[in-house]
C-alpha cells in the first residue's frame, strides 16, 4: 500500500480540495494507494480518506497557520505511517502517474527544486517524499528550541533543505509551477492559454490564482497596476485533471 499524506487547517481550502486530491490520486496510481489527511476539521471529507489529527508542534501563535506547521509531519511516530510516504499540498493538480514518485530514489528525501531559486540547493515542499522516522531531528529541533530555528531560517523549506544532507530533487519535468513554468510571459498571457507538458505529473498553484480560478481564467487582483500584467486565459486541462 502506497501512502500519500496531506494537511488541512483553517478555512482557505475546504474539504472539496481533499476529496479532489483523493480522486486524482486514485486515477493516477496503478498500485493500491491511500490518502491520509492530517486535519483539525474533517467535516465533509470523503469516508475513503483516512483522517488523523495534526500533531502538536511548538510554534508561536503567529506562525501556527503558516507552512511552518508542515514540520509536524516529521514527527515520529506519525499515526500508523512507515516507509516512504508522499506529501502533497492541497493547492496542486495531479496530471500524471504518481507511482514513479514512489520508485524514484527510495529511502531518500525527494523534493521539488524550488523554481525561483535554481542552483541554490533549496527544495519546494509542495510535493516531497520522505522515509518516516529517518529525519526526526527536523521535528525535534523545532520542538525543543523553536527560537534557534526561526532566528536562522525565514521559511520552513529552507530549514529542511539545509538540515538534510542527502536531499535529491525530482526530475524537473515531473513537478512544475503553474505561474513560473506554464503561464506564458507577459503580454502573451493575455492571448495564450497555459499548455500542459506531456511528462508533467504535478502542477503546483502556489499563491494566486488557485486551481478553480485559473481553470476559468480568473486572477483575483484589486490594484489596477497588477491587473495590467496578472492575467490568465481559461485553462481547460485543469478541470479535466482536478
Amino acid at each position: 500500500m502506497q501512502t500519500v499524506i496531506c494537511m488541512k487547517w483553517g478555512t482557505r481550502y475546504g474539504p472539496e480540495y481533499v476529496n479532489r486530491l483523493n480522486s486524482a490520486i486514485q486515477r493516477q496510481t496503478e498500485r493500491p494507494t491511500r490518502l491520509v489527511c492530517f486535519t483539525d476539521d474533517a467535516e465533509g471529507v470523503d469516508a475513503h480518506v483516512q483522517i488523523e489529527p495534526i500533531p502538536e508542534i511548538n510554534l508561536p501563535p503567529d506562525l501556527i497557520n503558516l507552512p511552518w506547521r508542515k514540520l509536524a509531519m516529521w514527527k515520529y511516530p506519525l499515526a500508523d505511517l512507515s516507509g516512504d510516504v508522499l506529501f502533497l499540498d492541497l493547492d496542486l493538480v495531479i496530471t500524471g502517474n504518481l507511482d514513479v514518485l514512489f520508485d524514484y530514489e527510495p529511502g531518500r528525501f525527494c523534493v521539488i527544486e524550488n523554481w525561483t531559486q535554481k542552483g541554490q540547493n533549496i527544495g519546494n515542499t509542495s510535493a516531497f517524499r520522505f522515509p518516516v522516522g529517518k529525519y526526526t531531528h527536523i521535528f525535534d529541533r523545532i520542538q525543543d528550541d523553536p527560537k534557534s530555528v526561526l532566528d536562522s531560517y525565514r521559511i520552513e523549506q529552507l530549514y529542511i533543505s539545509r538540515e538534510i544532507e542527502d536531499m535529491v530533487f525530482w526530475p524537473q519535468d515531473w513537478c512544475v509551477s503553474f505561474k513560473h513554468n506554464l503561464l506564458p510571459k507577459w503580454p502573451f498571457n493575455f492571448f495564450v492559454s497555459p499548455k500542459l507538458p506531456p511528462q508533467t505529473r504535478i502542477v503546483a498553484f502556489t499563491g494566486k490564482p488557485d486551481q478553480d480560478e485559473a481553470a476559468v481564467g480568473k486572477w483575483p487582483v484589486k490594484h489596477w497596476i497588477k491587473k495590467s500584467y496578472k492575467h490568465v486565459r481559461p485553462t481547460p486541462w485543469i478541470e479535466e485533471h482536478w
